[in-house]
C-alpha cells in the first residue's frame, strides 16, 4: 500500500492534545523517547485546568511544534523543533502504531527540514536517536543525515544546510532512473534486515543501500533490460576518466584482488541499477567523483542466470 501524503499542520487543537496523551501514555510509543508516561498524565491535567479550543501558544514555546497529518487530515504523529542559536534539533513521533513501517516519518522528515532550513534559517539540523531506534537510524540516513557521535546511548545525527542543498540538487540531477530486479530487491532487503535485526554494529554503508532500494523502481527479474546493472553484473565503470572493470558482488562475495565490489562499496551502491552509458556524480571518500557506465559485458538475467 501506498504511503498517503502528509503535510504539518502548526494549529493545535484541544482534542490533538487528547491524541498526544493518548499516544504518550503507550509503551510502545514511549520506548524510544525522552518523555514518558509522566508527561502524558501532564497533558491531560492541562486540558482539565485550561478551557481554551487551541493550544497552539503552549506547544510553540520552545520552539516549533506541528502535527503530522495525512492528506485526509487524520493526525498520525507530531513533530518538534527546537531552535537553538547554532542548531535546530528535530524529534519525530509517529503515534498511531498502525501506520509503523509506511515510510511516514520518512515524509514527516522531508517536510520538517524545508520549515528548518527555509523558514527557519537553521544551520544545521541534529537528531538525538536511541541505538536502538534501527527505524528512525534508518530515516535519518534516507533524508542525507551522517553520523556525529555514536555512543552505546543513543547516536547524534546532523545534516547542514549545505549537505541539504547539495542532496536536494543531486535528487533533482539528470542521473534518471534507479531500476532494481525483484529478486536483487528480495536478497538486498532480506540482508538488510538481518544486518539490524541480528544486533550487529551498525553499519551506514548498508542505511545509504537502504536509501537506493526505497528510491528505485522495481521490475520483474525475466523483464529487465539488457542493459542495467543488476547483482552479479560485470561492467566497464568510468570513474573520473578512469576505467574499471567490476563485478558487482553480495557482501559475502566481494573479493577486490577479483574486481567483486561489494554492494556497500561506494562505487558498488553507485552503478546498482545503472543503466548502460549513464553518466552521473557519486560521492566516494575520497571525494564527489564522475561516473559513466562504460559497457555492461555481463548481465546475469540476459545470460538466463537467474539463480545468480
Amino acid at each position: 500500500m501506498l504511503s498517503p501524503a502528509l503535510y504539518l499542520r502548526s494549529d493545535i487543537s484541544r482534542a490533538d492534545v487528547c491524541l498526544l496523551a493518548q499516544w504518550l501514555q503507550q509503551e510502545e510509543v514511549c520506548r524510544y523517547l525522552s518523555e514518558s508516561q509522566n508527561v502524558s498524565a501532564s497533558l491531560t491535567g492541562i486540558l482539565e485546568r485550561v478551557n481554551l479550543p487551541s493550544f497552539t501558544h503552549l506547544f510553540s514555546q520552545d520552539g516549533r511544534f506541528f502535527m503530522i497529518c495525512t492528506g485526509a487530515g487524520q493526525a498520525v504523529g507530531y513533530v518538534r523543533l527546537l531552535v537553538g542559536p547554532a542548531e535546530t534539533e528535530i524529534v519525530i513521533v509517529i503515534g498511531e502504531q498502525q501506520n509503523w513501517g509506511r515510510k511516514l516519518g520518512s515524509q514527516a522528515i522531508r517536510e520538517s527540514l524545508k520549515i528548518a532550513f527555509y523558514d527557519l534559517r537553521s544551520a544545521k539540523v541534529v537528531a538525538k536517536i536511541h541505538a536502538g531506534n534501527t527505524r528512525s537510524l534508518r530515516a535519518f540516513a534516507r533524508a542525507g543525515f551522517i553520523v556525529e557521535a555514536d555512543a552505546p546511548s543513543g547516536v547524534r545525527m546532523a545534516l547542514t544546510l549545505e549537505g541539504y542543498l547539495a542532496r536536494q540538487q543531486e535528487m533533482a540531477g539528470p542521473s534518471g532512473e534507479i531500476i532494481l530486479t525483484d529478486h536483487d530487491k528480495t536478497r538486498l532487503t532480506a540482508w538488510i534486515d538481518r544486518h539490524f535485526q541480528n544486533g550487529v554494529e551498525l553499519n551506514w554503508p548498508a542505511l545509504n543501500l537502504d536509501d537506493e532500494i526505497s528510491k528505485a523502481v522495481v521490475i520483474d527479474s525475466h523483464k529487465v533490460p539488457d542493459d542495467i546493472v543488476t547483482m552479479n553484473s560485470k561492467a566497464v565503470v568510468k570513474i573520473n576518466s578512469t576505467p574499471l572493470t567490476v563485478r558487482l558482488a553480495f557482501p559475502e562475495d566481494a573479493d577486490w584482488s577479483r574486481r567483486h565490489v561489494s554492494i556497500l562499496s561506494p562505487v558498488g551502491t553507485a552503478i546498482l541499477g545503472t543503466r548502460e552509458g549513464d553518466r552521473f556524480a557519486w560521492r566516494l571518500p575520497s571525494g564527489r567523483a564522475e561516473f559513466r557506465i562504460e559497457r555492461l559485458l555481463y548481465q546475469p538475467e540476459a545470460a538466463g542466470d537467474f539463480h545468480l
